[in-house]
């Protein structure tokens, strides 16, 4: 049975690192925004169609993930998944075509983030985001960190 792992934190929390681990050990395919966004568009986060853009990017990368899962390979989703209720539509969309699904939850503090946030912002590629600090800390107080339910792994019964 495939299993769904969601990529759960803040940038800069070390998701995209751990993912690519995982998908070495996991024999998993990572679909990461980033990889797409600015190759695609560069670094545009202040450009207004900057959210419609990388919501285009996961739209279409969820569709591969689905069918991939479907064909029994492992998925990771490195999105972030900021809010409970957008874990819990995927894990329920994955339970639909009966895939497990786990939550790997990078919980790093705010002066981390903000540490790492400064040095990323000093190294960036084609593959990395700009982020500004006041839009790192507006999403800091937004994020809603999983519960101890929610990071139990789901399987599909």
């Amino acid at each position: 049975m495939a299993t769904l792992y969601l990529m759960v934190g803040l940038p800069c929390s070390g998701k995209t690192t751990k993912a690519k681990e995982l998908e070495k050990e996991l024999s998993a395919l990572r679909l990461t925004p980033d990889d797409w966004h600015v190759t695609l568009f560069g670094h545009d986060v202040h450009d207004p169609d900057h959210d419609k853009r990388h919501g285009l990017i996961e739209d279409m990368l969820w569709e591969i993930a689905l069918r991939t899962l479907s064909l029994g390979t492992n998925i990771i989703l490195d999105f972030g998944f900021w809010a409970k209720e957008e874990r819990e539509y995927f894990r329920s969309e994955a339970k639909k075509i009966g895939a497990r699904s786990e939550i790997v939850f990078m919980d790093v503090d705010k002066e981390e983030l903000l540490k790492r946030v400064r040095i990323r912002n000093k190294n960036l590629t084609n593959k990395i985001h700009y982020i500004p600090e006041d839009m790192m800390m507006g999403w800091i107080d937004f994020f809603q960190k999983p519960d101890t339910d929610e990071l139990r792994p789901r399987e599909n019964d």
